[in-house]
């Protein structure tokens, strides 16, 4: 919808997404999001070792992953990585040039993008593209500011919060693109989130950083941490309200109204993973730890078994049990329970006699929750995921290289 209002919901900033021919779908490929003065801002960026210039641009910017910054401008189609120096002057170039259009500095512009590695931007096309978003930026753009910021998504990723804080009404917002090569660390693949708040930066970046953990960093599709991942977060503070830092009235309620935003957005890139047929909730509780806890949980949810069982609808609680004992968590299988859907299917580590229709109507479901107690501490974490498809591996091998 052409007036669809998302990303600049919150008061005080624009978007705009044009088509500058990256894409060869044609489709919208260059994104900039622009609050209307330096505001304050977080970033979270991948740990992947290979990382794009865009990355190590926005680095440069917030080495302690905040700041007060004007702008993001995005590119999907090319990822920028491995491109040598010739690539960080590209990503200078999108920062200076979407700058000097919005009448800026060059160090208040943060630099995204996503797609396909090992190419050099076509700059020529960059450049127009940001002319262009500058001279549409605005309050009713942001569909298109959102499809400018995704790859091979099959669908719009977005969520809203409005809330109040005493007096305050306020709003939270954020888009997100990612359906493949996502096992993000500190972030997901690209997303953007604003708020009308004032929160002082480091306060923006400490809630950004402990949300990202419990959202973001508990997704993944194919255990593969992208290159480009990038989480820009802006509070414009047009709302009015004092400052906002940890131990603040109301930091807390600002706290949980970005873990809702983060928390849907995670569970729509799941949803949306390539060749997904089902959203996983895999949840293990009782570990020793909360290490623990969340290595037994990726471990299950990363199995390509256990996943391809998930798509068949198999109950086999065998690969769950094959896949908690590979972790490096503490597992004794004496103690550990399994569930699919609320049954049980093992406990103490012997098989349980269950009702093999009702588990089967959940596997064939779109949502699927698995919970494994290891009977060992209060240690707990849930990690979301998908189904393992025949149509991911076409999408993959198809993959434009």
């Amino acid at each position: 919808m052409p007036n669809e209002r998302h990303i600049t919901l919150p008061k005080g900033f624009v978007a705009a997404g044009v088509k500058c021919g990256i894409k060869t779908s044609g489709l919208e490929d260059l994104s900039i999001l622009a609050a209307q003065r330096r505001v304050p801002a977080a970033v979270l960026t991948t740990r992947n070792q290979v990382v794009g210039a865009p990355v190590t641009w926005c680095r440069g910017l917030l080495p302690r992953g905040f700041g007060r910054m004007r702008a993001i401008v995005v590119n999907s189609g090319n990822s920028n990585v491995c491109t040598g120096p010739g690539g960080l002057r590209d990503a200078r170039e999108m920062a200076e040039r979407t700058a000097r259009v919005l009448n800026a500095e060059p160090e208040t512009v943060l630099v995204a993008s996503t797609g396909v590695i090992g190419h050099r931007l076509p700059m020529a096309k960059i450049r127009a593209g940001i002319d262009s978003a500058a001279a549409s930026l605005g309050v009713g753009c942001d569909a298109a500011a959102l499809r400018g910021i995704m790859t091979t998504d099959t669908r719009r990723k977005s969520a809203v919060v409005k809330a109040r804080i005493g007096r305050t009404e306020f709003a939270l917002a954020g888009i997100a693109k990612g359906v493949g090569m996502i096992a993000p660390s500190l972030a997901t693949m690209i997303s953007l989130i604003t708020t009308d708040l004032a929160v002082a930066p480091a306060g923006l970046h400490s809630a950004l950083k402990a949300v990202a953990g419990r959202t973001f960093n508990a997704v993944t599709v194919d255990s593969d941490t992208s290159t480009s991942d990038t989480v820009a977060m802006f509070a414009s503070g047009a709302a009015g309200n004092a400052p906002l830092g940890p131990g603040s009235a109301g930091f807390g309620k600002f706290a949980a109204a970005l873990e809702d935003v983060c928390g849907s957005l995670a569970r729509q890139i799941v949803a949306d993973g390539e060749g997904a047929t089902k959203l996983v909730e895999v949840t293990v509780r009782g570990a020793r730890t909360q290490a623990d806890a969340e290595i037994a949980a990726r471990s299950v949810a990363n199995s390509p078994l256990f996943k391809c069982a998930v798509n068949g609808g198999d109950p086999n609680w065998g690969r769950i049990a094959m896949a908690l004992g590979k972790s490096a968590a503490k597992v004794d299988p004496a103690r550990l329970t399994v569930k699919v859907g609320g049954v049980t299917l093992m406990a103490k580590g012997l098989p349980r006699k269950f009702d093999l229709k009702a588990v089967a109507r959940h596997l064939a479901g779109k949502e699927i929750r698995v919970l494994c107690d290891l009977g060992l501490g209060e240690g707990a974490y849930t990690a979301l995921t998908c189904d393992l498809s025949r149509e991911y591996v076409a999408i993959n091998a198809d993959y434009r290289t």
